[in-house]
């Protein structure tokens, strides 16, 4: 099951980054309906095929290189559903061996609900607010599969040794701080893309030339009122808008930046025999690898390689998290289990 889970969530992966590709071709609307397109279980090409499509729906012909994208992403995301709907049946009919339960049932409930975003993106036309929404359903996705891998590995291993100083287990609160950051910022991140303000800043470190570019509307790039009616392909909003987007977001990085530079300092410092170093160091990698690809994107205009590895990174940083708090926690535990004996035989003695 823990080979299974894994597996999951590297096909989770897969469908970020999929999704990621989808949008950066404009293929959002490349079949107009859902779940299959203009009506067929795939992209019509022959000629009486696209016929049909065109007159089923004529104000959206028929475009062959922007309906596969679309469909590619679909056919993934409807591959991950099953393999979690086969982990939740799994899980149910093994429960009494032992293996988690709810977290299988309540992935396999929350992936339903990622496809019915899905289905508003596109009767929605891209509604921002449902396509952010949905950016960030695929990476809690495959967040709880990363936990279900987590916690089915560390059954079948057993628990570690290893143990935490105080200094180290005093930075708990700062490594959920840290979380929460990356959250917020791959909100910024969805609604960055939603928007289309990922090229609203073209140079480095300014925006425009300027520090603080003059101008900007936060008030209407963070407008969550935005009607539902229009075709949001290409976004909606004014220049001033998408720029107070972007900015947030390159303010969202430094400060990711900042905590974690001082947070994981600190880890490194104190990590003594915790067993900490692969985690501590694999969430410093690769967040010098998403600040990298985030400047490469702007300074290299998008391209298209970049900005999807910029989106699977963003996802990698999400799970280096995961897993240090995931160790993190560990720790205390069999510290208090080797530090319980201790107690007892001095309340034992002073008796």
């Amino acid at each position: 099951m823990a080979n299974w889970a894994l597996f999951a969530a590297v096909l989770a992966v897969i469908v970020i980054m999929l999704g990621a590709w989808t949008r950066l071709v404009h293929a959002g609307l490349g079949c107009p309906d859902w779940p299959g397109c203009y009506g067929f279980l795939s992209v019509p090409q022959s000629e009486s095929a696209i016929a049909i499509a065109n007159a089923r729906f004529p104000d959206t012909p028929v475009d062959v290189e922007k309906g596969w994208p679309e469909m590619i992403h679909r056919y993934a995301a409807g591959t991950l559903g099953l393999v979690v709907f086969g982990l939740a049946g799994y899980a149910v009919r093994h429960r009494r061996t032992g293996v988690p339960v709810k977290l299988p049932l309540f992935i396999a409930g929350f992936i339903v609900l990622q496809g019915a975003f899905g289905m508003w993106t596109v009767t929605l036309k891209l509604w921002p607010q449902v396509v952010a929404l949905h950016l960030l359903g695929g990476f809690t996705t495959l967040t709880l599969l990363t936990l279900l891998t987590l916690r089915l590995r560390a059954q079948g291993r057993g628990r570690a040794a290893a143990s935490a100083g105080p200094a180290l287990a005093r930075l708990r609160p700062w490594l959920y701080g840290g979380l929460l950051l990356v959250v917020l910022q791959i909100a910024l991140g969805a609604w960055t893309a939603a928007n289309y303000a990922a090229v609203a800043c073209t140079d480095l470190p300014t925006c425009q030339g300027q520090w603080w570019p003059a101008g900007m509307d936060f008030r209407h790039g963070f407008d969550v009122t935005q009607q539902v009616g229009p075709n949001y392909l290409g976004g909606q909003l004014t220049a001033d808008g998408r720029v107070a987007i972007h900015v947030s977001h390159r303010l969202g990085a430094v400060l990711v930046l900042a905590h974690f530079t001082v947070l994981l300092a600190l880890m490194w410092r104190h990590r003594r025999a915790s067993g900490l170093d692969r985690a501590i160091a694999l969430v410093a990698l690769v967040l010098a690898a998403q600040v990298s690809l985030g400047l490469a994107n702007v300074l290299l205009h998008i391209p298209l390689g970049i900005a999807v590895a910029h989106n699977a990174m963003g996802a990698g940083l999400l799970l280096a998290v995961v897993h240090l708090i995931w160790r993190h926690h560990q720790l205390p535990q069999a510290h208090r289990a080797q530090a319980t004996p201790t107690t007892t035989i001095n309340r034992e003695v002073t008796a």
